[in-house]
């Protein structure tokens, strides 16, 4: 009996042992909350959800690869709209991308004229809105002013000024648009000004990330400091993958300009 006893004596300590590892293992509720955590409020579900993901941030070891941080944008829309964070990043991209097509073509085509901004009395209009644009052939273009005479000047200072590398010629209402010959030195300046627009497209996307994460830290009196370090890392992650599409873009124009 005395033997049976002794073996019996580290079992309550095994059994605190065993309860207290399948506590740990279970998601908890944080402190102070009313409901069940798998019946409970949002905020529950919040906090178990971006605890996770903070916890698989720390879990890598120096020098691996971080898990990437992916919040689900319905769980933040009190605090930010990610989606409009996207969408304004997105935009910039594409605002670059329809400045490769418009403006750095090898060969320049009436089309590419459409949408030069003239500068008159009555305010900024397209080129195409003020004169007919036209190939008169394939070294020369023609913008004839007739239906606005007065802006015929300014319509040839547009042009010149559209870093296109043209020359225009006025004569009376017509403007005379020699089309420039593809040259070594034209390709090299047409991917400069490549470089030059993507920068400053790399500079409005610091401006998206910079409003957002400003945003963000406004709330900071409202959630933890988890879910502000989380929230800004995502942001982060965005503005990093938009900048490398930029990249992307600008690798295949310079490919496409120097031949």
């Amino acid at each position: 009996m005395a033997l049976a006893l002794r073996c019996l004596r580290p079992l309550p300590s095994l059994l605190r042992r065993s309860s207290f590892a399948g506590a740990r293992a279970l998601p908890q509720a944080p402190r102070g909350c009313p409901a069940p955590l798998l019946e409970g409020c949002s905020q529950c579900v919040q906090h178990m959800l971006l605890s996770r993901q903070l916890a698989t941030k720390k879990a890598k070891g120096k020098g691996q690869s971080q898990a990437k941080v992916n919040i689900s944008a319905a769980l933040v829309e009190d605090i930010i709209n990610l989606e409009e964070t996207s969408a304004d990043m997105q935009a910039v991209i594409e605002a670059l991308k329809e400045d490769f097509n418009r403006n750095l073509n090898v060969r320049t085509s009436p089309g590419a004229l459409d949408h030069i901004t003239v500068m008159t009395k009555d305010g900024k209009f397209p080129l195409n809105q003020l004169g007919q644009i036209s190939q008169k052939s394939p070294q020369l273009m023609i913008v004839n002013m007739t239906n606005f005479p007065e802006s015929t000047a300014a319509a040839a200072k547009a042009i010149r000024e559209s870093g296109m590398n043209l020359n225009p010629e006025v004569d009376g209402t017509v403007i005379r648009v020699p089309v420039p010959k593809v040259t070594r030195e034209h390709r090299e300046s047409l991917a400069k000004l490549a470089k030059q627009s993507t920068n400053k497209s790399k500079e409005a996307l610091r401006k998206v990330r910079s409003k957002s994460i400003t945003q963000v830290k406004k709330s900071k009196n409202k959630v933890s400091e988890d879910t502000i370090w989380l929230l800004e890392k995502q942001i982060q992650q965005m503005a990093d993958e938009a900048a490398s599409e930029m990249d992307k873009l600008l690798a295949a124009k310079t490919k496409e300009l120097l031949g």
